[in-house]
């Protein structure tokens, strides 16, 4: 595969993100939106991985070039996030993966982990160019994504024990949706504390979930993105 950070227009400005293309060359576009904690070494890995399974994944860098390396800090960083901007650097990313040569399909998934979790949904909510979207234990308290707008299918990845978001916001959320009318699917992990997926936190990390999780998302991709296969 070949990564390298790149640079996308976003509304009369410029963004940055991580790019990385599969061997084949070319595959659908997935958008991988960080935890709290940054563009930092783990979703560049997973960005990599996404590579691996034949996707183009871009991780947009949402808080430009600042990453944290406390709790206290990410909770700070997270909480200042500028949502305008943030919608406007995912539009951006949205646009640039559809032009890319490498990307195969007319729309994009979008996959995110914590903050980055409820960044998926409200980039789907927004764009009509998101054709699936995963959310793994998404919680921001500023991010309202317009439910009633999303068209892509979601996939929801969540933990028993997750006090930010317990299952029961998850069954509430899955019922708001279908409410609506939206594809949705829900998983809630028994046993698993939130951020259950990142393997560089091992006080949390669960290798049988993660591994689950991980199935789950990319069949869910290689369903609903044209160009996929299987």
């Amino acid at each position: 595969m070949a990564s390298q950070m790149i640079e996308f227009d976003s509304n009369g400005g410029k963004a940055q993100g991580y790019l990385s293309i599969p061997v084949s060359g070319s595959g659908p576009g997935v958008i991988v939106l960080q935890e709290w904690w940054g563009l930092v070494p783990h979703i560049r890995d997973v960005a990599d991985r996404f590579a691996g399974e034949g996707f183009v994944a871009l991780a947009p860098d949402i808080y430009h070039g600042q990453q944290a390396k406390s709790p206290d800090e990410a909770g700070k960083l997270m909480m200042a996030l500028n949502i305008e901007r943030t919608e406007k650097d995912l539009r951006g990313a949205v646009e640039y993966l559809l032009k890319h040569e490498a990307v195969a399909g007319e729309s994009v998934g979008t996959v995110g982990f914590c903050m980055g979790g409820v960044l998926s949904l409200y980039a789907a909510s927004k764009n009509e160019q998101v054709g699936a979207c995963v959310v793994f234990y998404g919680i921001h308290p500023k991010v309202e994504p317009d439910l009633a707008r999303l068209r892509a299918p979601v996939l929801g990845l969540y933990a028993e024990r997750d006090s930010s978001v317990p299952p029961s916001a998850v069954r509430k959320l899955e019922a708001t949706l279908k409410g609506l009318g939206k594809r949705v699917e829900m998983h809630i992990y028994p046993g698993t504390d939130h951020a259950f997926f990142n393997d560089t936190r091992p006080e949390v990390y669960n290798a049988e979930a993660a591994a689950d999780a991980w199935r789950r998302t990319n069949d869910f991709f290689r369903k609903h993105l044209t160009g996929a296969g299987e």
